[in-house]
């Protein structure tokens, strides 16, 4: 039985990785953190500090904001834990962060943990090479509460559709366009993000050319299917060597 500490565990994400963590028979929600109130069931700890989180944990998996996922990571450093992040918003500091600690112990990243857009990302880089000739747009719909905007998976997906090309999405990237901005380049990926409503998260990744254009889109309905994806992600790095890990070598994919 893997013993899941969950940072967070207040959140929109840490309940629902606590709703679909119960009646599993190869993991359980050991201790949750977080500064504000809660209840949860019978035997989870709930605690703020970070000693009694990680002493009662075999992984933990953190859906926080960004600055308390950079704490976190920070004292792991000391203190070395299997983590699962699933924060975005993190920038180059917490990239940096990432890659050192992850000498300490196994790290596994993912700004999206579902099995479908893990694909997407793979169609994403595969269609970005062969329709070379194509204009690369990414668009993303999430909820008013988003705080980082582009989101961290249509961030993603303009890497794979900019490695697919030998590009570096940091010299392509166009956010907004506003006023006589002039035609559009041909190595261009645009990144837009959209707000509003209660929208859990929808993706496209467009490629348009003359006569013709694809679109990819993924839609997700429930934040179920990214808290089920972070515990499977759990699970299978409780017991990994100290390395950092893909949402890809967790899936198999």
């Amino acid at each position: 039985m893997i013993r899941i500490g969950l940072h967070g565990a207040s959140g929109k994400m840490g309940s629902e990785i606590i709703a679909n963590l119960k009646g599993l028979s190869n993991a359980k929600l050991s201790v949750a953190y977080t500064i504000e109130p809660m209840s949860v069931d019978d035997g989870v700890i709930v605690t703020d500090k970070y000693d009694v989180l990680f002493d009662n944990s075999d992984v933990v998996i953190d859906f926080s904001i960004a600055s308390a996922s950079i704490n976190l990571i920070n004292y792991a450093r000391t203190n070395p834990k299997p983590l699962v992040i699933g924060t975005t918003g993190l920038g180059n500091e917490g990239a940096e962060l990432i890659k050192l600690a992850s000498a300490m112990m196994p790290i596994l990243q993912a700004t999206n943990m579902s099995l479908g857009v893990a694909v997407l990302n793979r169609l994403t880089e595969i269609a970005s090479r062969v329709l070379s000739d194509f204009d690369i747009e990414i668009l993303e719909m999430h909820h008013r509460n988003k705080i980082d905007a582009p989101s961290g998976t249509a961030l993603t997906l303009g890497e794979h559709a900019a490695k697919g090309r030998n590009l570096s999405l940091a010299n392509v990237r166009v956010s907004g366009r506003d006023g006589m901005v002039g035609a559009r380049n041909k190595d261009e990926i645009a990144v837009m993000a959209l707000r509003g409503g209660d929208i859990v998260g929808r993706h496209t990744v467009g490629f348009y050319n003359d006569g013709e254009y694809i679109e990819l889109n993924h839609t997700a309905t429930s934040r179920a299917t990214f808290a089920k994806g972070a515990i499977k992600a759990g699970i299978w790095l409780a017991n990994k060597e100290p390395k950092l890990y893909t949402i890809y070598d967790a899936l198999g994919i």
